[in-house]
């Protein structure tokens, strides 16, 4: 469908669906250009909110369905392996066939990633009302979006859902590792001086995303530390001394922190999944608020400089 849509209109809708490209650093910019558009285009405002949820959510399913591929693949390598090893017959070819078949699924999928945006931002740039699979027609619904509407009769979308799909792509970035951060980090600097409620979610899910990102990183520092130090007091740059009390001291520091950062780093996950429980009670209505961090938050907010005059919105999203 062709949209009446002035150059910049185009311009933003086009630059946020090619942020994906940069996968992950680029999630700031739909946010951006939402923030400008908003209420100036639906257009360009619903292509923006798009295509941060296709950097957010889309990345979501698709690291999962990656994972899932990965697995699958290699499970149906091995199978067809297996009996050619066992009877010795052609295994190299089947090994290398194999392993072509292996790296044109996980590279094919992989590209087909970055592919849709560059079908989006193409569409954008001659004013199509660009969809992306599955989402967009949803959003479009979601955000009360109508492209047939005539100029005359425009209004905004739905205020309450643009704020809470905005909040809730802060929580699903989780996944994209540091520049995931941007997202809630970018929605609280422009925004948060404007509406309570994505103030109060983003600072809470910038937080929560630090605190998951810090734990990783300790539970490998921990780990690197053990190694380290079991390298050091066992002289197994040179020879090898276990038999030594310094031998034993590293093995049993290094057994203690290779339990610690397991434990850190398979936390991580438990902590991403609350994240994505987190965007999906938002989206659904809910005043989400993580243990703990989001209880501390709210009272830290509350002896905060008031709101500005635009879009005075509590934390639960509704206007006051």
């Amino acid at each position: 469908m062709n949209i009446s849509a002035t150059t910049e209109e185009r311009l933003w809708a086009v630059l946020s669906h090619l942020s994906s490209l940069a996968f992950g650093m680029g999630i700031l910019l739909p946010i951006i250009g939402w923030s400008d558009q908003r209420r100036k285009s639906n257009y360009s405002s619903f292509q923006s909110l798009q295509a941060l949820g296709y950097q957010s959510l889309g990345f979501t399913v698709w690291i999962l369905s990656y994972l899932v591929i990965i697995v699958l693949a290699t499970i149906l390598l091995l199978i067809t392996l297996r009996p050619e090893v066992e009877s010795g017959q052609h295994a190299n070819v089947i090994l290398n066939s194999g392993m072509i078949f292996f790296f044109i699924i996980i590279f094919g999928f992989f590209a087909i990633y970055f592919l849709l945006p560059i079908i989006a931002a193409v569409a954008c740039a001659f004013g199509k009302d660009f969809r992306y699979p599955i989402m967009g027609n949803r959003l479009a619904r979601y955000l009360a979006y109508d492209p047939i509407r005539k100029s005359d009769e425009q209004v905004g979308l739905n205020d309450d859902h643009e704020f809470r799909w905005v909040a809730a792509m802060g929580h699903f970035s989780i996944l994209i590792m540091l520049w995931g951060m941007l997202a809630p980090l970018t929605t609280w600097i422009l925004y948060g001086p404007r509406s309570l409620f994505l103030r109060f979610q983003s600072i809470q899910t910038l937080v929560y995303q630090a605190a998951t990102t810090t734990l990783l990183f300790i539970g490998g520092f921990i780990y690197l530390f053990g190694f380290l130090l079991l390298v050091a007091v066992t002289g197994i740059i040179g020879e090898a001394n276990f038999n030594s009390l310094g031998g034993i001291f590293g093995i049993i520091v290094f057994g203690l922190s290779l339990l610690i950062s397991f434990v850190l780093i398979l936390l991580v996950p438990f902590l991403h999944i609350l994240g994505q429980w987190a965007g999906y009670r938002v989206l659904k209505g809910h005043d989400y608020h993580y243990p703990w961090i989001g209880s501390l938050i709210e009272r830290w907010i509350a002896h905060r400089a008031p709101l500005a005059d635009e879009s005075q919105v509590s934390l639960k999203g509704t206007s006051s």
